[in-house]
């Protein structure tokens, strides 16, 4: 069933437990990781990023994941990552998402809500939530020239009430991209970023995270926690010891099957760190 992303991170934070959002590049992670979210009879988040959407237009991406999500048995939020512009977003709205970031995290503050303002208006007109970024969430690779910059709870306070975004992503250690589980979090700084906004709060660059501060972050004002390179490398490392298995195989059907089933174990595993067995599905309605 498809809905919304304020329908699955209304409960979370009462709850106790905090919805993942998995970056998808086509059918077969996307498939894998709703399977996942089946067997634990639990929402989740299928998101694409900025990479997804240049290899595969938001035109052909989104109507696909849409499809699978709506024949999904259990809710599927249908999410558009890091939202370059103002055209991404509308893109992403026309095209059946039901979910959408701006991430205006590297500009001045006051052109990030002036912008994230507008988004805002343009996304909530057509009743789809909205997520945005303040601070910013760095990334591993030093190549890409994207420094972090963490975020001032005072300005995240700032930031929410102005702009009225339904979740806000904050940068509290994580960085995009870490392949192994070494982020160093400030929970000082998370604690006094959520006594000051009201909003659900995201967490980016979650496979970062030791298994045992995923689950701590569950249990604080974190409702969506996102999780994209612990998957690609469940994916990848699999498909490429499958290639070194069967050096004659060239279907990729054949191919891809023990790598859908590496990426639905591994996120079952990231679903029941993050408390998922505490959702109750029947609250949820379907999108009309």
């Amino acid at each position: 069933m498809l809905v919304k992303l304020n329908d699955v991170l209304q409960g979370t934070i009462a709850g106790g437990y905090a919805v993942p959002a998995f970056n998808v590049f086509g059918y077969e992670d996307a498939k894998s990781i709703i399977d996942a979210a089946e067997e634990m009879n639990a929402p989740v988040i299928i998101a694409t990023n900025k990479v997804a959407i240049s290899h595969m237009p938001i035109e052909i991406l989104g109507p696909l994941l849409v499809g699978i999500a709506e024949r999904a048995n259990v809710p599927v939020v249908v999410h558009l990552d890091h939202g370059k512009d103002y055209e991404t977003v509308a893109q992403a709205i026309r095209n059946g998402y039901s979910s959408v970031m701006y991430d205006g995290s590297s500009l001045p503050f006051e052109e990030n809500v002036a912008t994230t303002k507008e988004i805002v208006k343009l996304a909530h007109a057509f009743d789809i939530p909205i997520e945005a970024e303040i601070g910013s969430v760095g990334y591993s690779d030093p190549s890409l020239g994207i420094s972090g910059q963490l975020t001032d709870p005072s300005e995240a306070k700032e930031f929410a009430e102005r702009t009225g975004v339904d979740a806000l992503a904050v940068a509290v250690g994580t960085v995009h991209r870490m392949e192994n589980q070494s982020a160093e979090i400030q929970y000082d700084r998370i604690e006094e970023i959520q006594s000051l906004v009201k909003v659900p709060l995201v967490m980016h660059g979650s496979t970062g995270l030791p298994d045992e501060d995923l689950r701590r972050i569950a249990g604080m004002q974190f409702g969506k926690v996102n999780i994209g390179t612990a998957i690609r490398m469940s994916f990848g490392k699999t498909l490429r010891n499958e290639f070194n298995a069967k050096p004659q195989a060239f279907d990729r059907i054949e191919l891809f099957e023990k790598p859908m089933q590496a990426v639905k174990r591994e996120a079952i595993h990231k679903m029941k760190l993050l408390n998922l067995d505490k959702f109750k599905t029947e609250r949820y309605q379907l999108i009309n």
